[in-house]
């Protein structure tokens, strides 16, 4: 074998995802929340909120979230080799469900301790409390402005689960400005623990979101865009195609997919012509750019009852026209 075979044998495409968008946006984002958790754990333990520690305890989750984030892009870039052949797409995957997972937990702890506030209610220092939730806001719809551009230039379920989790943080500033606003005029401490429990409420929702997402992927789901019955219908449409079986469509990252699909063919018709025609639909048609169509003839791969089926119905139908 030469040191070229050696080097390609076991890809043919670059299964890389360069996203320098998306790397500049998490750097940026990583850096101004990791500055704020460090604000927002001092002023929510000075003002006893547990509002504002809920939120700190979010922006905390969000610092691991982002850092999980920069490690799967960066995964990402990295080429196929012999053992990983799609290279390291799947960690974004990966990374997108721990983030998710993250939330929802975290939305638990929230729920825990408003019961136990409404319970138990505790004094607040809602001046401290007003100050450092209203620099929370504006970081927030910062942040939240900034993924939101990048997602719209390139697709990325890290920085979708990232722009989750400010939705959820911009959401918690509000509530927590509302919160000491309501606490200031009517006196009752129970908006503290209300107002958390709904944020947490959005926060689950999140990321349950996230998680539902990447599961499908990680569960190789036929991503939700495609229509199984839709391509297996124009695969059936190329000249040559006879009948489509053993058809399988997945999503390695957020926008890199595979299919694979036997076919009946016509030997009659150049097999090399039928693939071309095949590879070419489903490129212009869906964007599949990665897919294996396995030639077959049903005399010699009948796939047991199936094939039999599929030559009894075909001489039924060329006697029929006779």
């Amino acid at each position: 074998m030469s040191a070229y075979e050696h080097e390609y044998d076991f890809h043919h495409l670059h299964h890389v995802k360069e996203q320098s968008k998306s790397k500049k946006t998490l750097w940026i984002t990583l850096l101004l929340t990791l500055f704020f958790t460090i604000v927002e754990i001092i002023g929510g333990l000075l003002s006893n909120s547990l509002a504002l520690l809920s939120d700190s305890a979010h922006m905390i989750s969000d610092v691991l979230a982002l850092g999980l984030s920069m490690v799967a892009i960066y995964m990402a870039t990295r080429p196929p080799n012999a053992r990983f052949t799609f290279g390291f797409l799947r960690f974004e995957i990966i990374a997108s469900f721990l983030n998710g997972l993250a939330l929802a937990i975290i939305a638990i702890g929230i729920f825990i301790e408003g019961i136990r506030r409404f319970i138990h209610p505790e004094a607040i220092d809602f001046k401290l409390m007003l100050v450092i939730s209203s620099i929370g806001l504006i970081v927030n719809v910062v942040l939240t402005v900034v993924l939101s551009r990048s997602m719209k230039e390139e697709e990325n379920l890290n920085v979708q689960s990232a722009l989750w989790h400010f939705i959820g943080d911009l959401l918690s500033s509000v509530g927590v400005i509302t919160s000491a606003i309501l606490i200031y005029f009517t006196g009752m401490l129970w908006f503290d623990p209300l107002i958390s429990i709904v944020v947490g409420s959005i926060i689950f929702i999140g990321g349950s979101k996230i998680i539902k997402e990447s599961f499908m992927i990680l569960m190789e789901s036929v991503p939700e865009r495609f229509n199984l019955d839709e391509i297996r219908n124009d695969i059936a449409k190329v000249e040559g195609v006879e009948d489509v079986h053993e058809m399988h469509l997945w999503a390695i990252s957020s926008d890199h997919y595979s299919l694979t699909a036997h076919v009946f063919i016509n030997e009659q018709i150049q097999p090399f012509c039928i693939i071309l025609a095949i590879n070419e639909t489903l490129k212009d048609k869906y964007g599949i750019e990665h897919s294996t169509i396995q030639m077959e003839h049903a005399n010699i791969h009948p796939h047991g009852e199936y094939g039999k089926e599929f030559l009894k119905h075909r001489e039924e139908e060329k006697a029929r026209l006779e």
